[in-house]
């Protein structure tokens, strides 16, 4: 009994060491692996592993067709090759292997946003994808610039006694008529930077002065301006755009605080124009199918106090 109970015990006893023995080589092990990693993760590696591993992963997600290229039958492996996603974004295909082995060159910002775009990476895809590859946030994406289609400038110039302008995301005034010239004035003689529809009406005095409703009118106004911001989050034109207005007209402020949303559409408006007097006008606005970040507003004149023909004298003068 007592040989079976030092037995036991013996047993026991080596039992417990090697397991303790097993314990402190794993804690060894998991130190060893820790300092690795911190070592890698100060040399920058373990960034680079990561990048690496993104854009592997973001490569094998495309389709050939998915970014314009020929499909070219069955591939070997799913999603682009390495020479596609170099040329899509204009850079050696050597160097963008070696990226994507993790070995240690460092990416400009433009090179990082050009993989953006060739790999159709989403926002938060490209903010991780610069963390990665310069240890920084991105600075907010900049909104193309904004261009009218010469179809839809044709199509204003020919709306005749129908006054017509195009405004972009941020309202700015992209395109206009000669009727829109007529009863507003010459938008060309605006700086760019102030020509801007809700600029323009809570900053130029001649322009509120021609509504006839403003209390109504101008809230509404920013109820829409305030819809439309929501699509124009980290636009930085917009934010500007914004911040000024806050700044410069309390009336814009007051209004903006409400935090109110409104949609465009079709309505009537009366204005007092100071060479003419009242003018009336049915308006409508439209979104074109190719930019439907773009409207088109379209006023037109109605009989009440002999809008056509005022309208019409406008436009000979």
């Amino acid at each position: 009994m007592n040989g079976n109970g030092a037995r036991n015990g013996a047993g026991n006893g080596n039992g417990n060491g090697a397991a303790g023995l097993g314990v402190a080589f794993a804690g060894e092990d998991a130190q060893q692996a820790v300092g690795v990693a911190r070592s890698r993760a100060s040399s920058g590696a373990l960034r680079r592993d990561e990048l690496a591993d993104f854009l592997r992963k973001r490569r094998a997600g495309l389709r050939p067709e998915d970014v314009g290229l020929p499909g070219g039958g069955r591939r070997r492996t799913p999603g682009l090759r390495r020479e596609e996603v170099a040329q899509l974004a204009g850079v050696g295909t050597t160097w963008y292997t070696w990226l994507e082995q993790g070995r240690d060159v460092r990416a400009s910002l433009d090179v990082l946003e050009a993989l953006a775009r060739a790999l159709r990476l989403s926002q938060a895809e490209r903010t991780h994808l610069v963390l990665l590859g310069r240890g920084e946030e991105p600075p907010p994406c900049k909104s193309p610039a904004e261009r009218v289609s010469p179809t839809l400038r044709r199509l204003i110039a020919n709306l005749g006694a129908n006054p017509a302008f195009i405004l972009g995301r941020s309202w700015d005034y992209l395109a206009w008529n000669d009727a829109a010239v007529a009863l507003f004035g010459d938008l060309g003689e605006v700086p760019r930077a102030a020509r801007n529809h809700a600029w323009l009406t809570f900053t130029d005095p001649a322009r509120r002065e021609m509504f006839t409703d403003w209390e109504r009118s101008s809230r509404l106004m920013v109820a829409k301006f305030r819809a439309d911001s929501a699509r124009s989050l980290g636009d930085p034109r917009f934010a500007e755009l914004v911040q000024a207005l806050l700044s410069t007209s309390p009336e814009f402020c007051r209004a903006w605080k409400r935090h109110e949303v409104a949609r465009g559409g079709e309505g009537r408006r009366e204005l007092r124009h100071p060479v003419v007097g009242m003018l009336v006008f049915s308006h409508a606005v439209f979104h074109p199918a190719e930019a439907a970040e773009q409207r088109m507003i379209l006023y037109s004149p109605l009989p009440d106090h002999d809008t056509p023909a005022k309208l019409a004298r406008l436009l000979d003068a």
